[in-house]
């Protein structure tokens, strides 16, 4: 009956919240976790892009190794340590934001979960496009619009990105699944009512429907995102274009 309704698209009830269905909670935590999900996503790719570029165009120089030394460092820190840091730091210690909760959404709300959601990320992507950027500036046909007399910045943005970038794509499909569904450990450390702190939650409560109406939700985000990251192929590059 279970497995029937899920075909079906309903995801039962919900075992501890008893007037909820497992649909509703995650129709109601989704918003949420969109929000910080996309907000993080965006900061990641646009910070880490740059990152990586900037180490590309100066391999091997000091730029290029304190980039990387950070990346690895962002890489190598859990996000449960990095969330209690920033708390203390910009919460605590200087009073800037709030420490946690969701009052309206707004900015002040935002900026501390998203920070700490989008590191690890922002790190993961500077690899990502230095090694590609790395790999496409060697190819030929940029070296012939080098030779052309093209500056540097016209060759990256004309001719390097859209091939550079199709690694991170890749990564992008699974990672923006994940990001968008909201860390576990982000949401409930910060309080977010979002779809990552209901799972917790039901997990703990030994509520199984929410625990498997969540996983297969998650699931098919994952199918959807790499659904798209196959479409987006051959935007970027030609040569996998069907005929």
């Amino acid at each position: 009956r279970y497995l029937s309704g899920v075909v079906r698209g309903d995801l039962g009830p919900s075992f501890q919240y008893t007037d909820f269905s497992v649909n509703e909670l995650i129709l109601q935590g989704l918003p949420v976790s969109m929000k910080v999900g996309a907000s993080a996503l965006l900061l990641a790719l646009l910070l880490g892009g740059l990152a990586g570029i900037y180490a590309a165009v100066r391999q091997n120089r000091f730029a290029d190794h304190a980039v990387m030394t950070l990346a690895r460092t962002g890489m190598s820190i859990p996000v449960f340590v990095i969330a209690p840091l920033l708390i203390l730091l910009f919460a605590v210690s200087l009073g800037w934001l709030p420490a946690g909760g969701w009052q309206s959404g707004g900015v002040s709300d935002l900026v501390l979960p998203v920070a700490a959601l989008a590191l690890p990320q922002i790190a993961v992507i500077a690899r990502l496009t230095r090694g590609s950027m790395i790999e496409v500036l060697s190819s030929n046909y940029i070296r012939t619009a080098r030779a052309k007399g093209l500056r540097m910045p016209t060759v990256i943005l004309r001719h390097a990105l859209r091939p550079a970038m199709t690694p991170v794509i890749s990564y992008l499909g699974p990672a923006a699944a994940g990001i968008i569904t909201g860390s576990v450990v982000i949401e409930q450390i910060f309080g977010i009512p979002g779809i990552g702190r209901y799972f917790v939650q039901a997990a703990l409560n030994r509520d199984y429907t929410l625990v498997m109406g969540v996983v297969i939700f998650y699931g098919v985000l994952i199918i959807l995102f790499n659904f798209v990251v196959d479409l987006l192929y051959g935007i970027l590059d030609p040569r996998v274009r069907a005929a």
